[in-house]
């Protein structure tokens, strides 16, 4: 599966299966902030005595992909496949470096 890692910042809430406050940086810098539930980003046994922040990733799927003036590999992916994961705005669509990314298709 591909995913996009991201940096589990805190744990936010104990109901079940247990809540946790996820980061993800874009290429322009801009800090997006999710709330899922610690099985859909991580397979760690994460709780609110777990020492944070922790990597973690959030599955997506590759719309595009280009290279940025600095020869870098930049794609366009959506978070709503296969798990449907939006940031606490609504967004599923973000520019990341094709480094942040792991999985089988990693380098698109």
């Amino acid at each position: 599966m591909l995913a996009v890692r991201i940096a589990i910042s805190r744990f936010t809430n104990e109901h079940f299966p247990g809540w946790v406050e996820c980061l993800l940086v874009d290429v322009h810098g801009r800090t997006w902030k999710f709330v899922e539930k610690v099985p859909v980003v991580s397979t760690e046994d994460l709780w609110s005595d777990s020492e944070y922040p922790r990597e973690g990733v959030i599955a997506c799927t590759v719309l595009a992909s280009k290279v940025d003036e600095q020869g870098r590999q930049v794609l366009t992916i959506d978070t709503r496949a296969p798990y449907y994961i939006e940031s606490v705005d609504g967004a599923t669509v973000f520019e990341v470096f094709a480094d942040q990314l792991s999985g089988d298709e990693a380098s698109v």
